[in-house]
């Protein structure tokens, strides 16, 4: 049974972050049952996803300001 009176110490519990941004929005993309399966065989596949999001952004963003 769960405490009624709620737990004071809950910050103490809670996620923490080394991230200069914390992550909190999630979007979904449609792929190709073979991508899925590639991209799920990653080791740490979402940081992995993030990192090459994050590169290809950086690129778009650079070739925006030329």
């Amino acid at each position: 049974m769960p405490n009624p009176h709620g737990n004071p110490e809950i910050k103490k519990h809670g996620f923490k972050t080394d991230r200069d941004e914390p992550l909190t929005e999630r979007i979904a993309i449609r792929v190709t049952k073979t991508m899925a399966q590639k991209i799920k065989s990653i080791e740490n596949y979402p940081e992995f996803c993030r990192r090459v999001l994050q590169e290809a952004l950086d690129k778009l963003n650079q070739a925006e300001d030329q």
